[in-house]
């Protein structure tokens, strides 16, 4: 009996210590899972080392190679985390490479395209550009070359209205200069050039004749510029249309260089060459309503001119008749 006592009293010591040992390595197991990733992954091979203290007893052998197995999934499931992490960075990495790459668009304000433009595309501006200086200058001095040849006309006009020979007008005017004199002056030269001519018909023809040409060439002085603005008008949207041409056919150019049809690339060529259009409809259109407004006011200016020329030839018809009636009536006495 006291054997058997002795021998259970063995047993339960040995099971007592080896609980006792099995104790440390199992609290150590269970802590593990709750560890960080990069602790565990630091932690993982000294786990080895408490499990070779319970290997000299036969009966612990089982405790703990069954707790020690647990772990192992949470280290093989962090493994996934460890490598999706460069994976899911590589696509934001490779997004902000084909950005940084794109060209940045600059900006497209009016003289950038000027001067970033072809030598060809710059130097048909710049011709535009004189062309609608000429056009405001040529508005500029037309108008004020009208308004003071209509107001002188006009002034002469109302002179001579009560003159009754071209003397008495002649003397109305004074030495000023302008259409109306003229017309006084060719018809006393006619006039004095035909003394001794019975053939009244034939002065009047010859100072109409003179007339005609006085009106033609205050016509054709009155016109000066007027040639300019419809030139201007007329061809300055095909020279900016020239530009827009040559301008986009750099811009294929440079598509075929580069490559890409990004809008980077191909939006500067095409708005430098639509700007060349803008500014030859900018140079025409206004030469075109100039043009117009010219031309009307030309007109009524000629029309003037035509009512001088009828008052001069009025004023040598009463001194033609009144000659003839002296000469009548000196015959009669």
């Amino acid at each position: 009996m006291k054997t058997m006592t002795f021998q259970a009293s063995l047993a339960a010591a040995v099971l007592l210590a080896a609980a006792w040992l099995a104790s440390p390595v199992s609290a150590q197991t269970q802590t593990q899972p709750a560890a960080p990733a990069a602790a565990q992954s630091k932690a993982q091979p000294a786990a080895p080392a408490p499990a070779a203290a319970p290997s000299a007893t036969a009966p612990a052998a089982a405790p703990v190679t069954a707790p020690v197995a647990v772990p192992a999934a949470p280290s093989a499931a962090t493994a996934p985390s460890a490598t999706t992490a460069p994976t899911a960075a590589a696509p934001t990495a490779a997004k902000s490479d084909v950005v940084s790459a794109t060209p940045a668009m600059k900006e497209l304000s009016p003289w950038v395209m000027f001067m970033s433009a072809d030598v060809i595309v710059k130097a048909v501006m710049i011709g535009l550009a004189f062309a609608s200086l000429m056009t405001w200058t040529v508005l500029i001095a037309k108008s004020i070359e009208l308004s003071v040849a209509s107001a002188k006309l006009r002034s002469a006009l109302k002179k001579v209205a009560e003159a009754r020979s071209l003397a008495e007008a002649q003397m109305a005017l004074g030495s000023k200069e302008g259409i109306l004199p003229s017309f006084l002056a060719a018809a006393l030269r006619e006039a004095r050039m035909s003394a001794g001519l019975s053939s009244d018909a034939g002065i009047k023809e010859r100072a109409a004749s003179s007339f005609q040409e006085i009106v033609r060439a205050e016509a054709r002085r009155i016109r000066i510029g007027m040639g300019v603005l419809a030139t201007i008008g007329s061809t300055s949207p095909f020279v900016g249309l020239f530009g827009t041409v040559w301008g986009i056919m750099n811009s294929f150019i440079g598509i075929s260089k580069s490559q890409t049809t990004n809008l980077a690339v191909v939006a500067p060529g095409i708005a430098e060459a639509l700007l060349a259009t803008a500014i030859g409809l900018v140079a025409a259109i206004p030469a075109v309503i100039i043009y117009n407004h010219f031309s009307r006011v030309t007109k009524g200016y000629l029309e003037l001119v035509s009512r001088a020329s009828g008052a001069a030839g009025r004023l040598l018809s009463r001194d033609l008749d009144r000659s003839h009636g002296s000469v009548h009536s000196r015959a009669a006495e």
